[in-house]
């Protein structure tokens, strides 16, 4: 059995390389991050030398970097697309993570390559065409279920590593199939510039036009958890876990890193045959809570089967966890019972008329049971606060106080041995991976003054690993009698042996090559492709050409798609969330064919889009065209796609 398909990968985000090198501290064994250009988050870009640094911290925990080069690119950006393959090579890095197939078609260097979500990978046909193409490890389509997931491992090589996002962010619409925001803004999604028209309110209304539900932020999903679903995705093949945030501060990323850490930590504990994917023991100062940092409410999504209470209808932003009720309001304060303690400078929220009203605890003072609250906004905007009024809390000023410290340590376990030799003395040291360094000295060897506590002596200097990132689990000393060691001596052996058992680990990190793709090219499951496959260049459409597609459609970007599309394809469908769904209607006495999909509308003051509902697939879809502004944008170097003869 492979070695991989034994090891499990928690895979955390990083806008920086600072944040990069937290996640690593609290237990990531991957991490994701953006380079210069091209990486699905226009904001989040970090320089060549930075992540190079990175690699090197990382590769000392036999960790891997990995760099996001995932946009749609025009056909200019090949170029420096490639060259940027060959620069995050050259720094290091352990992969790319690759959405435009046009990529493969270049002169890239031997770098291990990951399929990207935007890669839309939800059947078996399409995750074993990527594997055979050259791509070792497959970020699946959120949107499967754990079943479905077990389906697409079933079909992929054994050495094909299948990666799952766990928790963060959802994406309405299947990862790729979003075009709404290049339709409204001219912001591609596919390039890493949303606008996240999924976040705004709408009001929908049936084909008679009726109101069903006003002013709700209906294509707004809660957040993703795993949490409770670790041990069934492991069963179905998943080996990656990935975490969604590459725009999170480093508080995300500790505490939801860590929190993952402990879970597959105690699964590992549980299951012998299954290891981490780095090194090192992770300590943490603090105790993970999910709860405590920006999520829009938990889901597991589909990974156990179609629910109606996905969504975050209410609001896309953070309420938090609820605090307590409103007691008593005066002119300037306002107190309240609360679960937990309160501070200075929290953030605290209700809601009042569907909005959530938000404000900062400036001062609060404890009265006995209840907490005087002093907000830092006047009381009399304050709208809606009132006695009775439930209290949450989205901004923990004490828990975001212990994140902003240290709040993790990690430590690779090392085995000592402490020799005579005919010259003086020997320090050899073997980590928990079964790497060796030693530092010899040599030195006129003089019989201990004091043999009783010359032993304890040489172990007390050498056993001081605390300003690294060792932990010393045992030492041994071999010698024929007591030795006066100084202390000097014992120090320099223990920093010398440090220091080449550092440079050994990073040394003996290797890099996994490129996989080969299969000969001759696997054929594509498909022989057309429509605008949704985001064919932006020519080498992508020399990709698909080659691999067997007759008839390619240019990306939407292109704007050849003026008419009214699919500007977002996805699981999540309203008429289930508000049971209006015919299948919900089934077997109910009276209800039962009354009910049908019929087209509906979500409005968002002069903004109208079309759904349609899809009940085979079980699919939603929102329609609409590019704006007329849009249009008149000018466009990167278009490509002319013709089919093929």
């Amino acid at each position: 059995m492979p070695e991989h398909t034994q090891s499990l990968e928690l895979l955390a985000p990083a806008k920086t390389a600072a944040i990069g090198r937290e996640a690593i501290l609290h237990g990531a064994d991957a991490v994701y991050i953006g380079g210069p250009s091209f990486g699905a988050r226009d904001k989040a870009g970090n320089a060549i030398a930075d992540i190079a640094d990175l690699v090197n911290f990382a590769h000392f925990f036999h960790a891997k970097i990995y760099v996001t080069l995932n946009t749609m690119l025009h056909e200019a950006e090949l170029e420096a697309a490639r060259k940027l393959a060959w620069d995050c090579y050259e720094a290091g890095v352990d992969a790319l993570i690759v959405q435009d197939m046009g990529l493969l078609e270049l002169d890239l260097p031997p770098l291990d390559l990951h399929a990207s979500t935007q890669c839309d990978i939800r059947t078996p046909e399409k995750a074993r065409f990527l594997a055979d193409v050259g791509f070792s490890q497959l970020v699946l389509a959120r949107e499967l279920r754990i079943a479905e997931i077990a389906k697409v491992r079933a079909s992929v090589p054994s050495d094909t590593v299948i990666e799952h996002f766990i928790h963060g962010a959802l994406c309405v619409a299947y990862s790729g199939q979003c075009y709404i925001s290049h339709a409204h803004t001219g912001r591609s999604a596919n390039r890493g510039d949303c606008s996240q028209a999924c976040r705004l309110p709408y009001t929908l209304q049936d084909a008679k036009g009726q109101i069903v539900a006003f002013e709700k932020h209906l294509l707004s999903l809660k957040d993703n958890n795993q949490s409770a679903n670790l041990h069934a995705l492991i069963d179905a093949g998943v080996r990656s876990f990935k975490i969604e945030g590459r725009y999170k501060d480093a508080a995300y990323v500790k505490n939801i890193t860590g929190h993952y850490r402990q879970l597959l930590d105690t699964i590992l504990n549980e299951r012998p045959e299954l290891h981490a994917a780095s090194s090192g023991k992770t300590k943490l100062l603090f105790t993970p809570d999910p709860d405590k940092t920006f999520h829009r409410g938990a889901t597991d999504y589909f990974s156990q089967g179609r629910k109606a209470d996905i969504g975050a209808f209410d609001t896309p932003t953070f309420v938090g966890l609820e605090l307590g009720t409103v007691m008593q309001v005066g002119d300037k304060w306002f107190e309240m019972e609360a679960n937990e303690d309160l501070a200075n400078s929290d953030g605290l929220n209700y809601l009042h008329n569907r909005e959530v009203i938000g404000l900062q605890a400036n001062v609060v003072e404890r009265k006995g049971k209840v907490w005087r609250v002093y907000p830092n906004e006047p009381m009399h905007t304050l709208q809606g606060l009132r006695v009775g009024l439930a209290i949450s809390r989205n901004r923990d000023h004490a828990w975001e106080q212990t994140l902003s410290k240290k709040s993790s340590e990690r430590r690779i376990g090392v085995t000592a041995t402490f020799n005579e030799t005919t010259e003086g003395f020997l320090l050899t040291l073997q980590d928990e991976d079964g790497i060796t360094a030693a530092a010899s000295t040599d030195f006129a060897k003089q019989p201990a003054k004091n043999p009783a506590e010359a032993e304890g002596h040489v172990r007390d200097q050498l056993a001081r690993f605390g300003n690294t990132d060792f932990e010393l689990n045992s030492l041994s000393i071999a010698w024929t009698q007591p030795w006066f060691v100084p202390s000097s001596l014992a120090n320099k052996l223990r920093r010398e042996a440090v220091e080449r058992l550092e440079a050994a680990r990073i040394k003996t990190c290797t890099r996994l090559p490129r996989k080969p793709s299969a000969e001759p090219p696997a054929l594509y499951p498909e022989e057309s492709l429509s605008y949704l496959a985001n064919v932006n260049n020519s080498a992508a459409q020399a990709f698909y050409t080659k691999h067997g597609v007759k008839l390619i459609a240019a990306a939407y970007e292109q704007h050849q798609q003026a008419g009214e599309v699919s500007l977002m394809i996805t699981r999540h469908c309203i008429r289930y969330s508000l049971s209006l769904c015919p299948k919900q209607a089934k077997g109910v006495l009276g209800v039962q064919g009354q009910v049908r999909a019929e087209p509906m509308t979500l409005a968002n003051g002069s903004e109208k889009l079309r759904l349609e509902f899809d009940c085979r697939k079980c699919e939603m879809h929102v329609m609409g065209k590019i704006k007329k502004h849009v249009l008149k944008m000018p466009q990167a170097e278009s490509v002319t796609f013709h089919p093929r003869s």
